[in-house]
């Protein structure tokens, strides 16, 4: 597997995001989704994403048991944002509100850190940007725990570009994540050019527009109850229709190169520059290995112009109200 840097922090080009192992994309088999992340060091994908909400907690708890006895090969990503005080593994309305203070993110290091089985965490995000918080106190208190060596590097995700430049000012910051995609590219206006600015790493997350752009499903109705995506703006009513016909495109434009979809997909996030590595999500080991081999697919510029002239970006928010105002802050 090829490596890429995050401003000066060396990771896999491809990464692997967890959170469906645990939570929010229906039943998980956590068999299969330890062997997953087993398979993905032997594929040479080393960077995992995490975060204290999915579950809440049991995913970290999860990924803890899966480097077990190898943890130094990973480089563990994971998040904080709301209280965890009375949380409840597994159920969300157990989960309390955004806290970015100070005393919040010395709590959440060490629930993470024993979760995890580890003594340190190579990336820290801010997973959601507090507004009642300077951005100051938060990455503060986060550069406390570099120099205490309980994190390496520290993230914001979904942050807006002041924010950003604000919390890079108080201490470097070494990632941004946000989500982007063939079907999301709202970053490219403002806050990839200001992560390029000012030599910060871009990690995409749900670069597979949540599994949509691989064509693993069609209609909401093919998933499972308790999956979050049966609900979302761009999976019903006329959104659903229209962004049917944008995946069909993406499978037509992958079979003319003899590539998945999803290999597609990621091939184009990956052409984006060297500065992004972007950690689609899985629970599966065949689609690991799928994924895994967009890193080889090459994209040439007449591939480049035909996709940026037929692919329309998505209809509908990527969240609801409450969770597009949760986000570019």
């Amino acid at each position: 597997m090829k490596k890429r840097k995050l401003a000066e922090f060396e990771v896999s080009a491809l990464g692997l995001g967890c959170m469906g192992m645990s939570a929010f994309y229906g039943s998980a088999d956590e068999d299969e989704a330890i062997a997953t992340i087993h398979r993905a060091l032997e594929l040479g994908v080393n960077f995992l994403d995490t975060a204290q909400l999915y579950g809440p907690l049991s995913n970290e708890q999860l990924v803890g048991r899966a480097v077990k006895g190898r943890r130094d090969e990973y480089v563990i990503a994971t998040k904080f944002a709301r209280r965890t005080d009375n949380a409840v593994a597994g159920d969300m309305s157990t989960i309390g509100p955004l806290d970015g203070s100070a005393e919040h993110v010395r709590t959440s290091i060490e629930g993470s850190l024993q979760r995890l089985g580890t003594d340190h965490v190579d990336l820290y995000y801010q997973h959601r940007i507090d507004p009642n918080v300077p951005i100051e106190e938060t990455v503060g208190a986060m550069a406390e725990l570099v120099e205490e060596g309980k994190i390496l590097h520290i993230g914001l995700s979904e942050a807006a570009p002041e924010t950003i430049r604000r919390a890079h000012a108080a201490h470097p910051i070494t990632a941004v994540q946000t989500e982007y995609s063939l079907w999301t590219r709202d970053p490219e206006a403002e806050v990839l050019p200001t992560c390029r600015e000012l030599g910060i790493g871009f990690v995409p997350y749900s670069p597979l527009g949540r599994g949509f752009l691989s064509g693993r499903f069609k209609s909401p109705d093919e998933l499972d109850k308790s999956d979050f995506r049966r609900n979302g703006p761009r999976f019903t009513a006329e959104n659903l229709e229209a962004n049917l016909q944008l995946a069909a495109k993406v499978e037509e434009i992958a079979n003319a190169k003899g590539i998945t979809a999803a290999q597609l997909a990621l091939a184009w996030v990956l052409a984006q520059g060297h500065d992004l590595v972007p950690i689609p999500g899985t629970k599966r080991r065949t689609y690991l290995e799928q994924n895994a081999a967009a890193v080889d697919v090459e994209l040439s510029d007449a591939d480049m112009a035909r996709i940026d002239a037929e692919l329309p970006e998505a209809a509908g928010e990527r969240y609801d109200e409450a969770g597009m105002a949760s986000v570019n802050i």
